[in-house]
């Protein structure tokens, strides 16, 4: 089964929160997102206007009517501190209930790390937007819900014992609805240049699974040295 974990004497001990089957096909999409976010970075870098691709995107998208203003506004609350403070919190307390705590921990974990590091990139990126005090690239908002997303595609995929292929389509799937529609909440409401969005879901395609693989190894190496 693609959601298992086997260990010492092939005795399978826990459910992976990022299953064994789709680990080399993910790693790849990783790395290719950090290229994307790599990039865009130094492609945008200092920049406070949007680039021809943006302007043109952005010329569509910006300023709906009803209800897709309320829309975007809803999608956006997502992204906001207590928008995914509700999302993660009923994420966790379903993984909780269904005594799975390595899945709990990626809820948490992948969403934080991916915000997190948007964080960090935002001022060598130094791209801004309505304004200099505003760090646009790369989304945080579109990060976390794409990650957000993602954690829960490969805790479905590892449930249902998903294929490397099916599994993988079904992340990479889920991850980019959420990223696209997040992404056009932010330059809906004029928050994002829409390659910030991009730079934003991508961040999250990097972080998630290395996030995931690294809460398997940690959570393996503990039950190893318990028995």
């Amino acid at each position: 089964m693609g959601g298992t974990v086997t260990v010492t004497d092939g005795k399978v001990t826990a459910a992976a929160v990022l299953p064994v089957v789709m680990r080399g096909r993910l790693a790849v999409v990783a790395v290719l997102a950090g290229l994307v976010v790599l990039v865009l970075g130094v492609r945008y870098a200092g920049d406070a206007v949007p680039g021809r691709t943006d302007a043109r995107i952005g010329e569509a998208a910006y300023g709906v009517g009803a209800p897709w203003w309320q829309l975007a506004n809803a999608t956006d609350f997502l992204g906001d501190p207590g928008g995914a403070l509700l999302l993660l919190t009923a994420g966790v307390v379903g993984c909780l209930r269904a005594r799975r705590t390595r899945a709990a921990v990626l809820l948490l974990a992948g969403p934080a790390l991916a915000v997190g590091v948007t964080r960090l990139l935002k001022p060598l990126a130094a791209r801004t937007i309505n304004g200099d005090d505003n760090l646009a690239f790369p989304s945080g908002h579109t990060a976390f819900l794409t990650a957000f997303a993602l954690a829960l595609a490969l805790l479905a995929a590892g449930r249902f014992g998903l294929g490397p292929t099916s599994g993988t389509v079904l992340a990479l799937a889920v991850a980019s609805a959420a990223g696209a529609l997040m992404g056009w909440a932010q330059v809906a409401t004029g928050a994002h240049y829409p390659t910030d969005t991009v730079g934003g879901c991508c961040t999250a395609l990097a972080v998630v699974p290395a996030a995931a693989w690294v809460i398997d190894r940690v959570a393996d190496a503990r039950r190893t040295q318990v028995r």
